[in-house]
């Protein structure tokens, strides 16, 4: 069977300098909230503050979900968003764990555009669907070439102890 162009090595020499290079942008972010201390009690309420007015920037009901979860519930997420862009950086650099890296790195664009925050989401929104798009291909050099192959090995094996057990 041959192999699809997005999965060769050319290709994949492409997607892992995309992911590598998305996976920068994470780890920056990530690292600079992690170390210079992180407070998102003031980004919730401009971006609650956007979804009023004449020309809503945020949809009123993103707008009620940051006032009424996030907002009362600030500590989570000044644990989970400076980590989350940490680990979702660390995971794309080394390609371990990919997808769920990607996965979540999307969600949280998604989350920051539909608070109304442009910047870099657009672009790395589009970065981690092309990637996830490319499937193995955006896997194929890094850690998860070797990892995904053990752990299904490991499951395999553990489904047949057990059939037989």
């Amino acid at each position: 069977m041959k192999e699809k162009w997005w999965n060769g090595k050319t290709a994949a020499f492409l997607w892992t300098v995309l992911r590598v290079w998305l996976g920068i942008q994470w780890l920056e972010a990530g690292w600079g909230k992690v170390t210079g201390g992180f407070d998102a009690n003031g980004y919730l309420q401009g971006a609650i503050a956007k979804a009023g007015g004449e020309a809503p920037i945020v949809a009123g009901w993103y707008g009620a979900f940051l006032e009424e979860v996030a907002l009362p519930n600030v500590s989570i997420f000044n644990f989970l968003i400076p980590w989350g862009e940490l680990f979702v950086g660390l995971g794309l650099i080394a390609g371990l764990l990919t997808v769920p890296a990607l996965a979540a790195g999307a969600f949280m664009n998604v989350n920051f555009l539909l608070a109304g925050t442009i910047s870099t989401n657009p672009v790395l929104l589009t970065a981690a669907v092309m990637l996830l798009l490319a499937g193995y291909g955006a896997q194929r050099f890094g850690l998860d070439h070797w990892a995904i192959p053990a752990a299904k090995k490991k499951v395999h094996n553990r489904r047949v102890k057990e059939a037989h057990a």
